[in-house]
Protein backbone atom coordinates (compact mmCIF):
# COMPACT_ATOMS: atom_id res chain seq x y z
CA UNK A 1 0.00 0.00 0.00
CA UNK A 2 1.53 3.72 -1.30
CA UNK A 3 0.90 5.83 1.82
CA UNK A 4 1.50 8.89 1.05
CA UNK A 5 1.57 12.55 2.78
CA UNK A 6 0.94 14.74 -0.53
CA UNK A 7 -2.32 16.26 -1.41
CA UNK A 8 -2.71 18.01 -4.34
CA UNK A 9 -5.63 18.68 -6.53
CA UNK A 10 -5.56 19.06 -10.24
CA UNK A 11 -5.88 23.02 -9.81
CA UNK A 12 -2.62 23.22 -7.81
CA UNK A 13 -0.69 20.95 -10.19
CA UNK A 14 -0.88 23.63 -13.06
CA UNK A 15 2.63 24.20 -14.16
CA UNK A 16 4.62 27.31 -14.33
CA UNK A 17 4.02 29.77 -17.54
CA UNK A 18 7.08 28.16 -19.72
CA UNK A 19 7.98 31.90 -20.78
CA UNK A 20 8.72 32.87 -17.19
CA UNK A 21 10.56 30.18 -16.41
CA UNK A 22 12.79 30.14 -19.04
CA UNK A 23 13.30 33.67 -18.98
CA UNK A 24 14.41 33.36 -15.07
CA UNK A 25 16.53 30.59 -16.13
CA UNK A 26 18.57 32.75 -19.21
CA UNK A 27 18.82 35.76 -17.15
CA UNK A 28 20.63 33.75 -14.09
CA UNK A 29 22.99 32.12 -16.37
CA UNK A 30 24.08 34.80 -18.42
CA UNK A 31 24.31 37.13 -15.42
CA UNK A 32 27.32 36.60 -13.79
CA UNK A 33 29.14 35.21 -17.23
CA UNK A 34 28.98 38.39 -19.60
CA UNK A 35 31.28 41.51 -19.20
CA UNK A 36 33.67 40.47 -16.53
CA UNK A 37 37.34 39.51 -15.91
CA UNK A 38 38.29 36.55 -14.88
CA UNK A 39 38.09 36.48 -10.82
CA UNK A 40 40.35 35.22 -8.30
CA UNK A 41 40.88 31.97 -7.60
CA UNK A 42 39.30 29.09 -9.06
CA UNK A 43 38.12 30.94 -11.92
CA UNK A 44 41.36 32.82 -13.16
CA UNK A 45 43.44 29.89 -12.80
CA UNK A 46 41.25 27.90 -14.84
CA UNK A 47 41.52 30.36 -17.45
CA UNK A 48 44.92 29.83 -17.38
CA UNK A 49 45.30 26.59 -17.39
CA UNK A 50 42.63 26.72 -20.62
CA UNK A 51 45.45 29.76 -22.00
CA UNK A 52 48.87 26.82 -21.22
CA UNK A 53 46.73 24.34 -23.77
CA UNK A 54 45.29 26.79 -26.55
CA UNK A 55 48.53 28.29 -27.23
CA UNK A 56 50.58 25.15 -26.96
CA UNK A 57 52.47 25.91 -23.68
CA UNK A 58 51.14 22.13 -21.79
CA UNK A 59 50.52 18.65 -23.03
CA UNK A 60 46.47 18.39 -23.17
CA UNK A 61 46.76 14.79 -21.42
CA UNK A 62 48.80 16.70 -18.41
CA UNK A 63 47.25 20.46 -18.35
CA UNK A 64 50.17 22.60 -16.57
CA UNK A 65 50.81 26.03 -15.68
CA UNK A 66 53.80 27.34 -15.46
CA UNK A 67 54.85 23.93 -14.73
CA UNK A 68 52.63 23.61 -12.09
CA UNK A 69 50.22 20.41 -12.70
CA UNK A 70 46.26 20.58 -11.96
CA UNK A 71 45.80 19.32 -8.14
CA UNK A 72 42.12 18.57 -9.54
CA UNK A 73 42.97 15.98 -12.46
CA UNK A 74 40.38 17.72 -14.18
CA UNK A 75 40.30 17.74 -18.52
CA UNK A 76 37.36 18.13 -20.28
CA UNK A 77 36.69 21.31 -18.56
CA UNK A 78 40.32 22.66 -19.69
CA UNK A 79 39.60 20.95 -23.08
CA UNK A 80 36.81 22.65 -23.30
CA UNK A 81 37.76 26.23 -22.38
CA UNK A 82 41.22 26.01 -24.60
CA UNK A 83 39.50 25.26 -28.05
CA UNK A 84 37.32 28.32 -27.65
CA UNK A 85 40.13 30.34 -27.07
CA UNK A 86 41.67 28.67 -29.97
CA UNK A 87 38.63 30.17 -31.60
CA UNK A 88 38.72 33.51 -30.66
CA UNK A 89 42.84 34.00 -30.98
CA UNK A 90 45.15 35.15 -28.66
CA UNK A 91 45.22 37.25 -25.40
CA UNK A 92 42.77 36.86 -22.87
CA UNK A 93 41.27 39.69 -24.29
CA UNK A 94 39.01 37.04 -25.73
CA UNK A 95 38.47 34.84 -22.54
CA UNK A 96 34.45 35.54 -22.95
CA UNK A 97 35.17 32.44 -25.01
CA UNK A 98 36.26 30.37 -23.01
CA UNK A 99 32.83 30.86 -20.87
CA UNK A 100 30.74 29.50 -23.53
CA UNK A 101 30.83 25.67 -22.53
CA UNK A 102 30.31 26.51 -18.84
CA UNK A 103 27.25 28.64 -19.72
CA UNK A 104 26.11 25.88 -21.51
CA UNK A 105 26.90 23.63 -19.23
CA UNK A 106 25.11 25.47 -16.38
CA UNK A 107 21.68 25.38 -18.42
CA UNK A 108 22.42 22.11 -19.58
CA UNK A 109 22.28 21.43 -15.64
CA UNK A 110 19.55 23.34 -15.46
CA UNK A 111 17.61 21.42 -17.91
CA UNK A 112 18.96 17.84 -16.82
CA UNK A 113 17.86 18.90 -13.13
CA UNK A 114 14.17 19.62 -14.34
CA UNK A 115 13.83 16.22 -16.03
CA UNK A 116 15.39 14.41 -13.44
CA UNK A 117 12.95 15.51 -10.61
CA UNK A 118 9.97 15.05 -13.01
CA UNK A 119 11.06 11.50 -13.76
CA UNK A 120 11.20 11.09 -9.67
CA UNK A 121 7.91 12.57 -9.34
CA UNK A 122 6.36 9.97 -11.90
CA UNK A 123 7.54 7.03 -9.85
CA UNK A 124 4.61 5.53 -8.17
CA UNK A 125 5.45 6.17 -4.70
CA UNK A 126 5.91 9.53 -4.86
CA UNK A 127 2.04 10.20 -6.21
CA UNK A 128 -0.42 11.95 -4.37
CA UNK A 129 -3.50 11.21 -2.46
CA UNK A 130 -6.36 9.84 -4.78
CA UNK A 131 -9.15 11.47 -3.83
CA UNK A 132 -12.34 9.23 -3.00
CA UNK A 133 -14.44 11.52 -5.64
CA UNK A 134 -11.61 11.97 -8.16
CA UNK A 135 -10.07 15.51 -8.41
CA UNK A 136 -6.61 14.56 -7.21
CA UNK A 137 -3.62 15.35 -9.29
CA UNK A 138 -2.72 13.53 -12.37
CA UNK A 139 0.64 12.21 -12.51
CA UNK A 140 1.96 13.95 -15.72
CA UNK A 141 0.60 17.64 -14.66
CA UNK A 142 1.89 16.71 -10.77
CA UNK A 143 5.40 15.19 -11.98
CA UNK A 144 5.64 18.94 -14.00
CA UNK A 145 4.80 20.93 -10.59
CA UNK A 146 7.11 19.08 -8.73
CA UNK A 147 9.75 19.51 -11.51
CA UNK A 148 8.97 23.47 -11.67
CA UNK A 149 9.22 23.65 -8.21
CA UNK A 150 12.69 21.52 -7.57
CA UNK A 151 14.29 24.20 -10.81
CA UNK A 152 13.01 27.25 -8.20
CA UNK A 153 14.71 25.32 -5.21
CA UNK A 154 18.23 24.75 -7.33
CA UNK A 155 18.24 28.11 -8.87
CA UNK A 156 17.08 29.70 -4.99
CA UNK A 157 20.19 28.06 -3.23
CA UNK A 158 22.58 31.36 -1.86
CA UNK A 159 25.87 29.15 -3.28
CA UNK A 160 24.86 28.31 -6.87
CA UNK A 161 25.00 31.98 -8.04
CA UNK A 162 28.94 32.69 -7.13
CA UNK A 163 29.92 29.22 -7.59
CA UNK A 164 28.26 28.54 -10.83
CA UNK A 165 29.07 31.37 -12.67
CA UNK A 166 33.19 30.31 -12.40
CA UNK A 167 35.19 28.33 -15.18
CA UNK A 168 35.85 26.14 -12.71
CA UNK A 169 35.72 22.23 -13.48
CA UNK A 170 33.45 21.96 -10.66
CA UNK A 171 30.77 23.67 -13.35
CA UNK A 172 31.27 21.12 -15.59
CA UNK A 173 30.91 18.27 -13.34
CA UNK A 174 28.11 19.91 -12.00
CA UNK A 175 26.32 19.41 -15.07
CA UNK A 176 27.25 15.84 -15.15
CA UNK A 177 25.48 15.13 -11.94
CA UNK A 178 22.34 17.10 -12.62
CA UNK A 179 23.00 14.58 -16.10
CA UNK A 180 23.41 11.52 -14.13
CA UNK A 181 20.43 12.06 -11.82
CA UNK A 182 18.04 12.70 -14.73
CA UNK A 183 19.22 9.42 -16.37
CA UNK A 184 18.89 7.54 -13.25
CA UNK A 185 15.99 8.88 -12.61
CA UNK A 186 14.39 8.05 -15.89
CA UNK A 187 15.95 4.19 -16.52
CA UNK A 188 12.31 2.51 -15.81
CA UNK A 189 10.62 4.97 -18.14
CA UNK A 190 13.22 6.25 -20.78
CA UNK A 191 15.77 2.93 -20.64
CA UNK A 192 17.49 4.01 -23.90
CA UNK A 193 18.06 7.62 -23.34
CA UNK A 194 18.60 6.92 -19.44
CA UNK A 195 21.46 4.81 -20.33
CA UNK A 196 22.97 7.06 -22.64
CA UNK A 197 22.70 10.25 -20.31
CA UNK A 198 24.50 7.53 -17.50
CA UNK A 199 27.40 6.75 -19.40
CA UNK A 200 27.97 10.31 -20.69
CA UNK A 201 27.79 11.48 -17.15
CA UNK A 202 29.62 8.72 -15.31
CA UNK A 203 32.40 9.26 -18.32
CA UNK A 204 32.13 12.97 -17.83
CA UNK A 205 32.92 12.99 -14.24
CA UNK A 206 35.47 10.91 -14.18
CA UNK A 207 37.54 13.44 -17.05
CA UNK A 208 35.97 16.28 -15.24
CA UNK A 209 38.42 15.77 -12.08
CA UNK A 210 35.63 13.83 -9.95
CA UNK A 211 36.33 10.00 -10.88
CA UNK A 212 36.01 8.87 -7.28
CA UNK A 213 32.56 10.40 -7.07
CA UNK A 214 31.88 8.70 -10.30
CA UNK A 215 32.47 5.25 -9.49
CA UNK A 216 30.14 6.09 -6.20
CA UNK A 217 27.40 7.16 -7.97
CA UNK A 218 27.64 4.42 -10.68
CA UNK A 219 27.63 1.37 -8.03
CA UNK A 220 25.44 3.11 -5.65
CA UNK A 221 22.85 3.28 -8.12
CA UNK A 222 23.45 -0.24 -9.28
CA UNK A 223 23.11 -1.72 -5.97
CA UNK A 224 19.71 0.29 -5.45
CA UNK A 225 18.22 -1.17 -8.87
CA UNK A 226 19.34 -4.93 -7.78
CA UNK A 227 17.37 -3.87 -4.91
CA UNK A 228 14.46 -2.81 -6.72
CA UNK A 229 14.30 -5.44 -8.99
CA UNK A 230 14.22 -7.80 -5.97
CA UNK A 231 10.10 -5.60 -5.90
CA UNK A 232 9.12 -5.15 -9.42
CA UNK A 233 5.83 -6.18 -9.23
CA UNK A 234 5.34 -3.60 -6.86
CA UNK A 235 6.93 -1.11 -8.41
CA UNK A 236 4.66 -0.92 -11.71
CA UNK A 237 6.28 -3.93 -14.03
CA UNK A 238 5.13 -2.41 -17.12
CA UNK A 239 7.27 0.36 -16.26
CA UNK A 240 10.52 -0.90 -15.04
CA UNK A 241 12.69 -1.98 -18.13
CA UNK A 242 16.05 -0.83 -15.83
CA UNK A 243 17.93 -4.54 -16.39
CA UNK A 244 20.09 -3.04 -19.11
CA UNK A 245 20.68 -0.14 -17.13
CA UNK A 246 22.46 -2.38 -14.48
CA UNK A 247 24.71 -3.50 -17.03
CA UNK A 248 25.68 0.16 -17.58
CA UNK A 249 25.72 1.11 -14.81
CA UNK A 250 27.78 -1.53 -14.01
CA UNK A 251 30.60 -1.19 -17.44
CA UNK A 252 30.71 2.46 -16.86
CA UNK A 253 31.48 2.03 -13.20
CA UNK A 254 34.49 0.21 -14.47
CA UNK A 255 35.29 2.05 -17.09
CA UNK A 256 35.17 5.43 -15.19
CA UNK A 257 38.03 3.93 -13.00
CA UNK A 258 40.13 2.28 -15.64
CA UNK A 259 40.19 6.00 -17.20
CA UNK A 260 41.36 7.33 -14.42
CA UNK A 261 44.01 4.67 -13.56
CA UNK A 262 45.41 5.29 -17.56
CA UNK A 263 45.11 8.85 -17.42
CA UNK A 264 46.48 9.14 -13.56
CA UNK A 265 42.76 11.29 -12.81
CA UNK A 266 43.10 10.08 -9.00
CA UNK A 267 43.48 12.83 -6.81
CA UNK A 268 43.22 12.12 -3.20
CA UNK A 269 42.95 14.85 -1.04
CA UNK A 270 41.54 13.07 2.29
CA UNK A 271 41.97 15.20 5.43
CA UNK A 272 41.48 13.52 8.83
CA UNK A 273 38.51 15.91 10.33
CA UNK A 274 39.48 14.99 13.44
CA UNK A 275 42.60 17.14 12.27
CA UNK A 276 40.88 20.10 10.40
CA UNK A 277 40.86 23.86 12.08
CA UNK A 278 37.31 23.86 13.11
CA UNK A 279 35.56 20.91 11.38
CA UNK A 280 32.17 20.72 12.43
CA UNK A 281 31.77 25.02 13.16
CA UNK A 282 33.14 25.38 9.57
CA UNK A 283 31.18 22.96 8.02
CA UNK A 284 27.63 23.38 9.45
CA UNK A 285 28.09 27.09 8.72
CA UNK A 286 29.03 26.25 5.19
CA UNK A 287 25.93 23.91 4.61
CA UNK A 288 23.51 26.58 6.48
CA UNK A 289 24.33 29.64 3.68
CA UNK A 290 25.68 27.43 0.78
CA UNK A 291 22.10 25.16 0.44
CA UNK A 292 19.90 27.63 1.57
CA UNK A 293 16.73 27.51 1.25
CA UNK A 294 16.61 24.22 0.32
CA UNK A 295 18.13 21.82 3.27
CA UNK A 296 14.71 22.77 5.58
CA UNK A 297 12.49 21.86 2.85
CA UNK A 298 14.86 18.97 2.31
CA UNK A 299 14.99 17.66 5.80
CA UNK A 300 11.19 18.28 5.73
CA UNK A 301 10.76 15.78 2.80
CA UNK A 302 12.76 13.37 4.66
CA UNK A 303 10.73 13.97 7.65
CA UNK A 304 6.92 13.51 6.33
CA UNK A 305 7.94 10.96 3.90
CA UNK A 306 10.16 9.10 6.24
CA UNK A 307 7.64 6.16 6.44
CA UNK A 308 8.02 5.44 2.75
CA UNK A 309 12.18 5.85 3.43
CA UNK A 310 11.92 3.53 6.03
CA UNK A 311 10.05 0.58 4.47
CA UNK A 312 11.36 -2.08 2.55
CA UNK A 313 10.18 -1.07 -0.68
CA UNK A 314 12.62 1.84 -1.32
CA UNK A 315 11.38 4.81 -2.73
CA UNK A 316 13.23 6.51 -6.00
CA UNK A 317 12.33 9.75 -5.18
CA UNK A 318 13.71 9.99 -1.86
CA UNK A 319 16.86 7.55 -2.14
CA UNK A 320 18.47 8.14 -5.53
CA UNK A 321 18.87 12.21 -4.09
CA UNK A 322 20.17 10.38 -0.66
CA UNK A 323 22.83 8.74 -2.82
CA UNK A 324 23.98 11.90 -4.35
CA UNK A 325 23.94 14.01 -1.26
CA UNK A 326 25.50 11.75 1.43
CA UNK A 327 28.16 11.04 -1.27
CA UNK A 328 29.29 14.61 -1.62
CA UNK A 329 28.50 15.51 1.95
CA UNK A 330 31.37 12.88 2.79
CA UNK A 331 33.12 14.06 0.13
CA UNK A 332 33.24 17.88 1.16
CA UNK A 333 33.86 16.65 4.48
CA UNK A 334 36.73 14.16 4.09
CA UNK A 335 38.48 16.07 1.45
CA UNK A 336 37.95 19.34 3.23
CA UNK A 337 36.84 20.83 -0.51
CA UNK A 338 34.45 23.67 0.64
CA UNK A 339 31.94 24.98 -1.20
CA UNK A 340 33.68 24.08 -4.61
CA UNK A 341 32.34 20.10 -3.79
CA UNK A 342 29.65 20.99 -2.34
CA UNK A 343 28.31 22.49 -5.41
CA UNK A 344 27.69 18.94 -6.64
CA UNK A 345 25.09 18.40 -3.95
CA UNK A 346 22.06 21.06 -4.93
CA UNK A 347 20.82 19.06 -8.08
CA UNK A 348 20.09 16.39 -5.07
CA UNK A 349 18.71 18.69 -2.25
CA UNK A 350 17.15 20.69 -4.52
CA UNK A 351 14.90 17.88 -6.00
CA UNK A 352 14.21 16.68 -2.13
CA UNK A 353 13.49 20.08 -1.53
CA UNK A 354 10.54 19.68 -3.94
CA UNK A 355 8.62 16.91 -2.49
CA UNK A 356 8.23 19.02 0.66
CA UNK A 357 5.97 22.02 -1.61
CA UNK A 358 2.78 19.25 -1.39
CA UNK A 359 2.90 18.72 2.31
CA UNK A 360 3.49 22.66 2.85
CA UNK A 361 0.60 23.60 5.34
CA UNK A 362 -0.98 27.20 4.34
CA UNK A 363 0.97 29.10 7.20
CA UNK A 364 4.19 27.57 6.72
CA UNK A 365 4.02 28.40 2.81
CA UNK A 366 2.74 32.17 4.52
CA UNK A 367 6.20 32.45 6.52
CA UNK A 368 8.37 31.49 3.21
CA UNK A 369 6.93 34.14 1.18
CA UNK A 370 7.30 37.16 3.90
CA UNK A 371 10.46 35.97 4.76
CA UNK A 372 11.74 35.95 1.76
CA UNK A 373 10.20 39.03 0.51
CA UNK A 374 11.36 41.11 3.34
CA UNK A 375 15.11 39.04 3.10
CA UNK A 376 15.13 40.33 -0.54
CA UNK A 377 13.35 43.68 -0.92
CA UNK A 378 16.14 44.85 2.20
CA UNK A 379 18.64 43.31 0.15
CA UNK A 380 17.97 44.92 -3.11
CA UNK A 381 17.02 47.93 -1.39
CA UNK A 382 20.34 48.22 0.52
CA UNK A 383 22.53 47.51 -3.14
CA UNK A 384 20.64 50.60 -5.03
CA UNK A 385 21.26 52.62 -2.23
CA UNK A 386 25.33 51.40 -2.46
CA UNK A 387 24.92 51.90 -6.27
CA UNK A 388 23.49 55.52 -5.94
CA UNK A 389 26.48 56.35 -3.53
CA UNK A 390 29.17 54.91 -5.81
CA UNK A 391 27.99 56.93 -8.95
CA UNK A 392 27.11 60.39 -7.08
CA UNK A 393 28.35 60.32 -3.23
CA UNK A 394 25.13 60.63 -2.06
CA UNK A 395 24.26 59.07 0.40
CA UNK A 396 27.65 59.83 2.23
CA UNK A 397 28.31 56.72 4.23
CA UNK A 398 28.01 54.36 2.30
CA UNK A 399 30.24 56.36 -0.44
CA UNK A 400 32.73 56.18 2.19
CA UNK A 401 32.13 52.27 3.01
CA UNK A 402 33.19 51.60 -1.42
CA UNK A 403 36.13 53.83 -0.72
CA UNK A 404 37.06 52.16 2.22
CA UNK A 405 37.13 48.85 0.71
CA UNK A 406 38.31 49.92 -2.60
CA UNK A 407 40.91 52.41 -2.77
CA UNK A 408 41.58 54.26 -5.63
CA UNK A 409 38.30 52.80 -7.29
CA UNK A 410 36.30 54.90 -9.97
CA UNK A 411 32.83 53.69 -10.83
CA UNK A 412 31.94 53.52 -14.34
CA UNK A 413 28.74 54.41 -16.00
CA UNK A 414 27.16 52.64 -17.91
CA UNK A 415 23.53 53.18 -19.10
CA UNK A 416 22.90 49.53 -20.55
CA UNK A 417 23.97 48.30 -16.60
CA UNK A 418 20.96 50.80 -15.75
CA UNK A 419 18.42 49.27 -17.91
CA UNK A 420 19.32 45.96 -16.95
CA UNK A 421 19.06 46.64 -13.12
CA UNK A 422 15.68 48.85 -13.97
CA UNK A 423 14.09 45.98 -15.75
CA UNK A 424 15.45 43.23 -13.12
CA UNK A 425 13.63 45.58 -10.23
CA UNK A 426 10.09 46.05 -12.47
CA UNK A 427 10.26 42.65 -13.20
CA UNK A 428 10.90 41.71 -9.35
CA UNK A 429 8.25 44.28 -8.63
CA UNK A 430 5.78 41.94 -10.90
CA UNK A 431 6.23 39.08 -8.83
CA UNK A 432 5.70 39.94 -5.67
CA UNK A 433 2.56 41.53 -6.84
CA UNK A 434 1.41 38.43 -8.27
CA UNK A 435 2.75 36.30 -5.32
CA UNK A 436 0.87 38.33 -3.02
CA UNK A 437 -2.57 38.09 -4.52
CA UNK A 438 -4.71 35.64 -3.45
CA UNK A 439 -6.07 32.21 -4.09
CA UNK A 440 -2.45 31.10 -5.24
CA UNK A 441 -2.69 27.30 -5.07
CA UNK A 442 0.24 25.81 -7.16
CA UNK A 443 2.54 23.91 -5.39
CA UNK A 444 5.59 26.34 -6.79
CA UNK A 445 4.24 29.38 -4.97
CA UNK A 446 6.51 28.87 -2.04
CA UNK A 447 9.71 28.59 -4.24
CA UNK A 448 8.70 31.75 -6.50
CA UNK A 449 9.64 34.35 -4.46
CA UNK A 450 13.24 32.94 -3.32
CA UNK A 451 13.92 32.18 -6.55
CA UNK A 452 13.12 35.28 -8.06
CA UNK A 453 14.93 37.52 -5.05
CA UNK A 454 17.87 35.51 -5.78
CA UNK A 455 18.14 36.43 -9.70
CA UNK A 456 17.04 39.79 -9.27
CA UNK A 457 19.77 41.05 -6.14
CA UNK A 458 22.59 38.75 -8.59
CA UNK A 459 21.28 40.97 -11.41
CA UNK A 460 21.74 43.83 -10.07
CA UNK A 461 25.31 43.08 -8.76
CA UNK A 462 26.40 41.98 -12.27
CA UNK A 463 24.85 44.95 -13.76
CA UNK A 464 25.32 47.99 -11.96
CA UNK A 465 28.09 46.46 -9.39
CA UNK A 466 30.16 45.03 -12.14
CA UNK A 467 32.94 47.74 -12.51
CA UNK A 468 33.13 47.11 -8.58
CA UNK A 469 33.38 43.93 -8.52
CA UNK A 470 36.10 43.44 -11.23
CA UNK A 471 38.37 46.40 -9.30
CA UNK A 472 38.18 43.85 -6.33
CA UNK A 473 38.20 40.59 -7.46
CA UNK A 474 40.14 40.64 -10.32
CA UNK A 475 43.76 40.47 -10.86
CA UNK A 476 43.46 42.95 -13.88
CA UNK A 477 45.25 46.19 -12.34
CA UNK A 478 47.34 43.78 -9.54
CA UNK A 479 49.00 42.27 -12.46
CA UNK A 480 49.76 44.97 -14.16
CA UNK A 481 51.07 47.22 -11.82
CA UNK A 482 53.44 43.66 -11.16
CA UNK A 483 54.16 44.38 -15.14
CA UNK A 484 55.54 47.50 -14.65
CA UNK A 485 58.28 46.92 -12.50
CA UNK A 486 59.48 44.14 -14.20
CA UNK A 487 61.66 45.59 -17.39
CA UNK A 488 61.59 43.74 -20.70
CA UNK A 489 62.19 40.00 -18.88
CA UNK A 490 63.15 37.15 -20.02
CA UNK A 491 62.48 34.61 -17.29
CA UNK A 492 60.77 35.54 -14.16
CA UNK A 493 60.78 33.34 -11.87
CA UNK A 494 57.73 33.01 -8.98
CA UNK A 495 57.22 30.92 -5.58
CA UNK A 496 54.60 30.32 -3.14
CA UNK A 497 52.44 32.11 -5.91
CA UNK A 498 48.76 30.21 -6.22
CA UNK A 499 47.37 29.59 -9.43
CA UNK A 500 45.24 32.36 -9.88
CA UNK A 501 48.07 34.65 -9.22
CA UNK A 502 50.32 33.01 -11.50
CA UNK A 503 47.74 32.53 -14.61
CA UNK A 504 47.24 36.87 -13.92
CA UNK A 505 50.83 37.80 -14.13
CA UNK A 506 51.53 34.87 -16.80
CA UNK A 507 48.84 35.73 -19.28
CA UNK A 508 47.38 39.16 -18.12
CA UNK A 509 50.52 40.88 -17.21
CA UNK A 510 52.82 39.22 -19.71
CA UNK A 511 55.17 38.00 -17.30
CA UNK A 512 57.05 34.13 -18.83
CA UNK A 513 56.74 33.06 -15.37
CA UNK A 514 58.48 29.98 -15.76
CA UNK A 515 58.33 26.72 -13.10
CA UNK A 516 60.86 27.14 -10.28
CA UNK A 517 62.67 23.80 -10.11
CA UNK A 518 63.34 25.10 -13.97
CA UNK A 519 64.30 28.82 -13.82
CA UNK A 520 66.93 28.94 -10.51
CA UNK A 521 68.91 31.51 -12.66
CA UNK A 522 66.05 33.96 -13.67
CA UNK A 523 67.41 37.28 -13.22
CA UNK A 524 63.74 38.56 -11.94
CA UNK A 525 61.82 36.71 -8.48
CA UNK A 526 58.13 37.32 -7.71
CA UNK A 527 57.95 36.11 -3.98
CA UNK A 528 54.71 37.19 -1.45
CA UNK A 529 55.43 39.65 1.49
CA UNK A 530 56.57 38.29 5.24
CA UNK A 531 54.85 39.21 8.26
CA UNK A 532 54.14 42.79 8.43
CA UNK A 533 54.73 42.99 4.55
CA UNK A 534 58.09 42.22 5.14
CA UNK A 535 60.98 41.09 2.79
CA UNK A 536 60.67 36.79 3.20
CA UNK A 537 63.29 35.87 5.54
CA UNK A 538 64.67 33.12 3.23
CA UNK A 539 65.69 35.90 0.63
CA UNK A 540 69.65 36.77 0.11
CA UNK A 541 69.88 40.48 -0.08
CA UNK A 542 73.49 39.79 -1.09
CA UNK A 543 71.80 38.32 -4.19
CA UNK A 544 68.50 40.02 -4.58
CA UNK A 545 67.72 43.42 -4.86
CA UNK A 546 64.11 44.77 -3.29
CA UNK A 547 62.36 46.81 -6.35
CA UNK A 548 59.01 46.91 -5.42
CA UNK A 549 56.23 45.55 -2.89
CA UNK A 550 53.33 45.24 -4.55
CA UNK A 551 49.82 45.04 -3.17
CA UNK A 552 46.60 44.05 -4.25
CA UNK A 553 44.52 47.54 -4.58
CA UNK A 554 41.40 46.25 -2.48
CA UNK A 555 43.33 42.68 -0.98
CA UNK A 556 45.82 42.59 1.95
CA UNK A 557 45.95 38.97 1.40
CA UNK A 558 47.23 39.25 -2.43
CA UNK A 559 50.69 41.14 -2.64
CA UNK A 560 54.50 40.03 -4.07
CA UNK A 561 57.81 41.18 -3.72
CA UNK A 562 59.49 41.97 -6.69
CA UNK A 563 63.52 41.25 -6.11
CA UNK A 564 65.87 41.53 -9.05
CA UNK A 565 68.90 39.53 -8.94
CA UNK A 566 72.07 41.54 -8.27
Amino acid sequence: MNTTPAIVTQAGAARLPRLALLSLCVVYVLAGFVGRSGWKFADMGALGYMAELAWGQADWWRPTLAGIPSEQGALLPYWLGAWMLQAGGSGLDSQWLARIPFILALGAAMAAHWYGTYYLARSPRAQPVAFAFGGEANTTDYARSIADGGLLAFIACLGLAPMAHETSPELIQLAFVAIYLSGVSALPWRPQRACVALVISLLGLSISGAPTLAVIFGLGALVFELYQLSFASDQAPSLYRGRAGMLVLLLSSLACAAIATTLDLWRWKLDAPLHLASPWQGYTELLLWFTWPAWPLALWTLWVWRRQLWSIHASRHLALPLLVLIAVLIATWFMHSSEHTLLLALPAISSLAAFALPTLKRQVASLIDWFTLLFFTGWGLVLWVHFIAMFTGIPPNPAINIARLAPGFEAQFSWLALWVACISTVAWGMVVHWRVGRHRRELWRSLVLPAGGIVWCWTLMMSMGISLFDYTQSYDRWAALVAQQVKAPACVRSEQLNIGEIAALRWIGNLPISAPTLSNDCPWLLIPPGPNRSLPAQIDTELWTAKALVMHPSDSNIGVWVLQRR
